[in-house]
């Protein structure tokens, strides 16, 4: 291995960066029940959410070498710049690193962080191969990072932290919301990477229909989860619900879904350099769902 820089690249710096600021944003949210701060709780939830990351999408490299050297050759496996047997290194050591810590945690974290590994795992590798069919794949993606992470991770800290295992409502339209937008970007993740997909027979909903399909099924699924979460927190706010906080939830997400339908507009299909740039944008409106609660909620009402 080559550098930092190399084993940054190997970590895939987006989904790193996405469940950063996802697990900051939900212990800001357990906090505002809580008395003062537990920052050794939020230490331990960064490191074995970082480390079960590094798992998932190290798995899937060392997988897909083949594949990539198609779709994705600047990769640090494809690029020859880390060895088969550096990855798998990394790979074990992140998931030991990940299911240790969690058991020290909390035998409730493990469980859930021992589901996530396990379907990062079925995802990538046989029998179970998720990833090869457009269906199982994004409803891993979104099991994870919907369901796992959200209600899962924020059930352990709120219970660790205020002894309660109960859901606020933000919580649930936050997790309705995610898991919209990872089936989403699983569907988008795919649309640059046809030609290796299709050559190795990885069913993607593209592949299957059409990009055009996967795209307009995308944005409507994503669409719709912005009206929803307008709705959900609109008729909130009309029955007496926490004011300022919902009115500010309700006010960005109308920004947020302008900046949606302004990507979409910007959006040329048919130019292939134009597709990472129009996901690595998506990923951005990603980013943004969880800054807006963790803004809302760094400030205590």
């Amino acid at each position: 291995m080559s550098s930092v820089g190399t084993l940054w690249r190997f970590s895939r710096p987006h989904t790193i960066v996405g469940s950063v600021i996802s697990i900051v944003t939900l212990y800001m949210i357990v906090l505002d029940r809580a008395e003062g701060q537990r920052p050794l709780l939020l230490i331990s939830a960064l490191f074995v959410g970082i480390a079960c990351n590094v798992f998932i999408v190290g798995i899937n490299q060392l997988a897909d070498v083949a594949i990539d050297r198609l779709n994705k050759p600047e990769l640090p496996l494809p690029a020859c710049e880390l060895s088969r047997t550096q990855a798998w290194g990394i790979v074990l050591a992140a998931l030991g690193a990940s299911l240790g810590v969690a058991l020290l945690v909390s035998p409730y974290l493990f469980a859930v962080v021992a589901a996530a590994t396990f379907i990062g795992w079925a995802y990538s590798m046989p029998p179970f191969h998720l990833k090869r069919h457009h269906l199982s794949a994004s409803l891993s993606i979104a099991m994870v990072r919907g369901v796992l992470l959200n209600l899962g991770g924020f059930l352990v800290y709120d219970h660790l932290v205020n002894g309660l295992v109960e859901v606020p409502l933000h919580v649930w339209i936050l997790t309705v919301f995610i898991i919209a937008f990872s089936t989403s970007i699983a569907w988008f993740k795919d649309l640059p990477d046809m030609e290796g997909d299709a050559r190795f027979g990885i069913r993607t909903l593209a592949l299957v229909t059409s990009p055009r399909t996967a795209l307009i099924a995308g944005h409507v699924l994503v669409g719709l989860a912005y009206l929803f979460t307008i709705a959900a927190l609109g008729l909130h706010l009309s029955l007496g619900g926490d004011g300022p906080r919902t009115r500010v939830l309700l006010i960005g997400h109308l920004v947020l879904l302008a900046l949606f339908l302004f990507n979409l507009r910007t959006l040329r299909r048919h130019d292939k350099q134009a597709l990472p740039r129009f996901y690595r944008q998506f990923w951005w409106l990603f980013f943004a769902e969880y800054g807006l609660y963790f803004g809302v909620y760094l400030i205590r009402a």
